[in-house]
């Protein structure tokens, strides 16, 4: 499928908390214990190919933050099933592709719309890998923001065959909410997907690329706005950014104008201040009310409730 402007490698410099200000007194990645994830689901997507480094953890910005993810996993967060609306919501911590915001960008979001009576499961998706040990990794990252590693450019097919072990644990996510949806209280014609900034490329790859996904809405907070060739029956599209974002914010709105132009339903919240990454953190921008911001469009369309 045809993606114009849109590039993947574009975000594979991203990590997705680097750009918190007001937390960057807590900016130290300090190793941890990975977590027991008892109700984490194994997907079953395989292990990533060639990808000899297992899964560690690590503390920063007050968040937790996995990285070298082999084994894709699906996290759910169940309503309260006297609230359940029946829509639900995969959740796409974002990180660049080399690690996920598992808190930030992950399960304090499911928390919040499973208050609102909305279904979320967070994905935790294979990751590209990066060195074992934390200072490796640290000066990885370095070498990765200073331009000396930089991939090469790539055609939108070949950027969307290198997303190809993320978008089948996307697949594998949509497929085992429906398949769950019985006893998840789930309508399985009502899941959607929200992704944060790598997150948000792997959802709207999820929409284009995705196959029998087939999102009911899907969501893109601070991703890539290049233009895109939007599908006849795309679905409802809420996307929010920062126009201080030091890696979006000069981008232009290509993905805004695709789906205007294809006639089919988007918000899209432009805040003056908030960076890049800013999540469910409290800040003093305003962009700290993306969120219910978000909820208040899926009260629109009918997929949450106001909190009783």
């Amino acid at each position: 499928m045809k993606t114009g402007g849109w590039r993947a490698g574009a975000l594979l410099p991203i990590l997705a908390a680097l750009a918190a200000p007001a937390l960057a007194q807590d900016d130290r990645m300090t190793p941890i214990a990975t977590p027991s994830q008892q109700d984490a689901i194994a997907l079953g997507t395989g292990a990533l190919p060639n990808a000899p480094i297992g899964e560690s953890w690590h503390r920063q910005y007050g968040s937790r933050f996995a990285r070298n993810v082999t084994q894709a996993t699906l996290t759910p967060f169940l309503p309260d099933p006297a609230r359940a609306t029946g829509a639900a919501v995969i959740v796409a911590p974002g990180g660049g592709f080399r690690t996920l915001s598992m808190d930030n960008e992950g399960y304090d979001v499911a928390r919040a719309l499973a208050a609102r009576g909305v279904a979320a499961f967070v994905l935790k998706y294979r990751l590209n890998q990066t060195p074992a040990d934390m200072p490796a990794f640290a000066a990885s990252m370095a070498a990765m923001f200073s331009g000396t590693a930089r991939p090469p450019r790539q055609t939108p097919q070949e950027q969307l065959a290198g997303l190809r072990p993320q978008i089948a644990d996307a697949r594998a996510a949509f497929a085992l909410v429906r398949a769950r949806a019985t006893s998840w209280r789930v309508d399985p014609a009502r899941v959607g997907m929200i992704g944060f900034s790598a997150g948000a490329m792997l959802t709207l790859a999820t929409e284009l690329a995705g196959e029998d996904a087939r999102p009911a809405f899907i969501a893109a907070i601070y991703g890539p706005l290049a233009p895109v060739s939007v599908p006849a029956d795309a679905p409802p599209l809420f996307v929010a950014l920062a126009a201080d974002d030091p890696f979006f914010g000069n981008g232009g709105f290509g993905l805004i104008e695709s789906w205007r132009a294809a006639k089919r339903p988007v918000e899209f919240h432009l805040f003056e201040q908030g960076g890049h990454g800013f999540g469910m953190y409290p800040k003093p921008t305003t962009s700290t009310g993306w969120f219910e911001a978000f909820a208040r469009w899926l009260r629109m369309h009918g997929w949450a409730k106001d909190i009783g």
